[in-house]
């Protein structure tokens, strides 16, 4: 079993991911005259603009709910493990992946409002309704749901989960299975409520706990100002091979900074697409603008602000995979063995801890629940979508019903209980929507970069862009013909 994962792992998430999601990012950057920069303004306008409605949330509620996804223990332990194997060079890769992945995301946001469905008095939609839409094959939106089902209801969660309990135990003696019992109840008050109660959560704890954490790295920063240009000439200087002492691993810096980039802000994964699809706003790339927004929000902030405190307190190792060997070796504090370490969010804990004795440990831990709690409730909206995606009328909610009690077990279990094969297991499930989305989204990006020009158009007349799919000459976009059709008959 561990080797047939293993094997998957190593196909799914070999050179070609790493380098094809780095040439995809790069084509639609280029495609789209590098909308990520262009529109920085229009940007931070739109994330506070778009109005809920009975059947959708606002655009600010849309991007909590993707953060939410996107934020989780990637940002703290994914970009502890970065460093660890791909050593400081891996943050400048992250930041790479982060800055041409954010047109990637407008993409998949985009063509999820484009082909969403209302569905029940909600919108529904993400890169099965998309794919199937634009492309025309029904079992190409399957396999996509499928892998979506398995990775977010089953796999996924409790490796989250277990993230907290651990922290929880180490920082403040909580019984792992008392906080497995908690999150489940908290959890389960939160999805019985649907993408409302998720939307209302996210909105405020989101925000709330990222600037903490960010203000936390900034006092950080400030405790070693000194140190600015060193730390930045490390990171510079290691991912592009001209020091002495990591150059010999910028294979490693690249792979461990996109993988561990596109694991924590997720473009190319189409899970930020779903809750997109969810807002109420007059123009489809309205949403996308916003979408690429939280990609930067993600690694140049949060997973920014980890590498940093990391870096700037020398509290990481960087081991050699290839060699078997450590490159370096951080200081821990009197008496700690830096090989005894394990890489991960203890390097952030020992970072805190150095600037504020005895108190990483309980930040950290209280940084990961907000953080990987969050991204569970992420993971549960992306579960039902796909559900609802897969199942129609009375059939879907019983299944969905099924789903939410599937899930809530595998957070128990999973937080109680985890292991090194949950992870691959979970990578798998990861890469599969990674490879169908990105296969998808080069075939239908079409209506994206129309629905771009578009708004652009538009908003050169100085317009408030709305949008219609027919003089476009985009087909299927059903949700938009007759939302329309609706509009012109009051």
């Amino acid at each position: 079993m561990e080797s047939l994962v293993s094997f998957l792992n190593d196909f799914l998430w070999g050179p070609w991911m790493i380098y094809g999601i780095l040439a995809v990012g790069l084509f639609f950057s280029i495609i789209t005259r590098f909308l990520q920069v262009r529109l920085i303004k229009d940007m931070c306008v739109l994330m506070f603009k778009g109005e809920k409605s009975e059947k959708g949330i606002s655009s600010f509620q849309a991007m909590s709910i993707a953060l939410s996804g996107r934020v989780g223990t990637g940002n703290i332990a994914g970009t502890a493990t970065a460093i660890a194997f791909g050593g400081p060079g891996a943050v400048f890769w992250m930041w790479a992946i982060a800055f041409i992945g954010a047109a990637t995301a407008y993409v998949e946001s985009t063509l999820a409002q484009i082909y969403k469905e209302e569905k029940d008095d909600q919108y529904r939609g993400g890169p099965a309704f998309y794919i199937e839409k634009g492309l025309g094959k029904k079992s190409f939106g399957v396999i996509f749901a499928i892998s979506a089902l398995i990775a977010m209801a089953v796999l996924m969660p409790g490796v989250q989960t277990n993230a907290i309990a651990g922290a929880m135990e180490s920082a403040f003696g909580i019984k792992m299975w008392v906080s497995g019992l908690i999150i489940v109840v908290l959890l389960a008050i939160i999805i019985i409520g649907g993408i409302k109660s998720i939307a209302k959560v996210a909105q405020y704890v989101v925000p709330f706990m990222a600037i903490a954490y960010i203000l936390m790295a900034i006092v950080i920063i400030f405790m070693n100002i000194s140190e600015v240009p060193a730390v930045f000439k490390l990171i510079f200087a290691n991912a592009f091979a001209l020091d002495s002492t990591f150059g010999g691993i910028i294979g490693a810096a690249i792979a461990w900074g996109v993988k561990r980039g596109i694991y924590s802000n997720e473009a190319g994964q189409g899970t930020g697409a779903h809750p997109a699809a969810a807002a109420e706003v007059s123009h489809p790339a309205k949403q996308g603008i916003v979408q690429a927004a939280s990609v930067y929000i993600d690694t140049l902030l949060v997973c920014s602000a980890t590498a940093f405190m990391i870096l700037f307190t020398g509290t990481f190792n960087v081991y050699d995979e290839a060699n078997a060997t450590f490159l370096h070796q951080g200081d821990f504090g009197k008496g700690i063995v830096a090989s005894n370490i394990e890489a991960g969010a203890a390097y952030t804990q020992y970072a805190v801890d150095s600037a504020l004795p005895g108190f990483g440990s309980g930040f950290v831990a209280i940084a990961l629940f907000f953080f990987a709690f969050t991204t569970v409730m992420a993971y549960y909206y992306i579960a039902e979508t796909n559900i609802s995606y897969l199942f129609k009328g009375k059939t879907e909610k019983v299944w969905i019903w099924i789903m939410k009690f599937v899930f809530l077990a595998a957070v128990f279990y999973g937080t109680v209980k985890t292991s090194t094969i949950a992870w691959a297991l979970g990578d798998v499930g990861l890469g599969l929507m990674v490879w169908v989305n990105v296969i998808g989204i080069l075939f239908v990006m079409k209506p994206a970069l129309l629905a771009l020009k578009d708004y652009e158009v538009q908003k050169k007349q100085g317009k408030d862009p709305v949008f219609n799919p027919e003089p476009l000459g985009i087909k299927n976009a059903d949700f938009w013909v007759k939302y329309n059709k609706n509009k012109k008959s009051k």
